[in-house]
């Protein structure tokens, strides 16, 4: 058995629940952030570091924070994190939709407010 870097260990353990999160298979994940299906297995394992670059598709993709990638922090205003590089991914087109979704949302919620 080999002794891999427990550092790689437990980054390859938070992208596995990130992937069981989203209920995706190795195969589609790994087609998603433009790697292969053994790459990815090997990384989810320890016995391979992930590039920056990967790192940043996981993170634009599942609007997890690299901090929670590497180093398991999960901070207060993680969701707003999440939810803003969830949106960062779309056209100016497509934010203008999701705008306007919000603020009627927003405009329902409030109405009672004032």
């Amino acid at each position: 058995m080999q002794n891999f870097n427990r550092d790689n260990i437990l980054v390859g353990e938070r992208i596995r629940s990130i992937r069981e999160s989203y209920n995706m298979s190795r195969e589609k994940f790994s087609e998603i952030i433009d790697i292969s299906e053994v790459f990815l297995g090997q990384i989810e394992r320890g016995e391979r570091s992930l590039s920056i670059k990967t790192l940043r598709k996981i993170v634009n993709y599942s609007g997890f924070s690299a901090d929670f990638i590497l180093f398991g922090d999960i901070k207060k205003n993680d969701k707003i994190s999440q939810i803003n590089n969830i949106l960062c991914t779309f056209s100016s087109d497509v934010l203008d939709y999701i705008y306007e979704f919000i603020h009627i949302f927003y405009k329902f919620f409030t109405r009672d407010r004032n």
